[in-house]
C-alpha cells in the first residue's frame, strides 16, 4: 500500500480545459489557417481592420490588465484588436512571442508584431507593438507605453531599437 501511496504521488500537471474552451480555441485556430491559405491582399485588407481598431484606442490611458477604453496594457491592445477580426491570440506578449512566423526587419510590414525586452533586470520579452506602417527608413507601431499611454512610436527611437527583441507575423 506504501509503494503504492508513493508512485501515485509524483507530481503532474494537467490542463483541465471545458469543451467550450476547447471548442473555441478550435474555431480560431481553423480561423488563422484560412487566413494563411488566402490570397496575400486577404491578409493585407486583415491587417489594416486591425490597425484601425487599435488606433482608436490611441490616447487611453496605460492600466495593467486593461482591455478597455478605460485603461490599455500593451498585450491587451494587440489582444483586443486581432480579437475584433475573429483572430485569438495569447493574452500575454510573451505567449505572443511563440505565435506566428518570425520575420526579417526588412519582412515586417503593417499588421506584424514587434516584442521587445524593456526590464533589463530580467531578460524576457514583457513588451509588444502593432506595425501600423513601414516605409524605407522606419517601422511605426502602435502600443501601450507606462508613461504615455496608447501611442505610436518609431523603432528608430533609441530606446525601442536597444530593446527589440524580434518581429513576428501572425496573418
Amino acid at each position: 500500500m506504501l509503494i503504492a501511496t508513493l508512485s501515485s504521488c509524483g507530481s503532474r500537471s494537467r490542463v483541465i480545459t471545458t469543451k467550450e474552451a476547447q471548442s473555441r480555441v478550435s474555431r480560431s485556430e481553423k480561423k488563422l489557417e484560412r487566413l494563411e491559405d488566402v490570397e496575400p491582399e486577404a491578409n493585407v485588407r486583415v491587417a489594416e481592420k486591425i490597425v484601425k481598431h487599435a488606433k482608436g484606442f490611441e490616447g487611453t490611458r496605460y492600466k495593467f490588465g486593461g482591455t478597455t477604453k478605460k485603461g490599455m496594457d500593451c498585450s491587451g491592445l494587440v489582444y483586443v484588436s486581432f480579437l475584433e477580426e475573429g483572430l485569438s491570440l495569447p493574452r500575454t506578449s510573451r505567449a505572443m512571442s511563440l505565435q506566428g512566423k518570425r520575420l526579417y526587419l526588412k519582412e515586417v510590414s503593417t499588421g506584424d508584431l514587434l516584442f521587445f525586452e524593456t526590464n533589463k533586470n530580467k531578460k524576457v520579452i514583457n513588451h509588444v507593438g502593432l506595425v501600423v506602417q513601414t516605409d524605407r527608413d522606419n517601422i511605426y507601431f502602435i502600443h501601450s507605453s507606462t508613461s504615455k499611454g496608447v501611442i505610436i512610436s518609431s523603432l528608430s527611437e533609441t530606446y525601442w531599437k536597444d530593446n527589440f527583441v524580434m518581429a513576428r507575423r501572425v496573418i
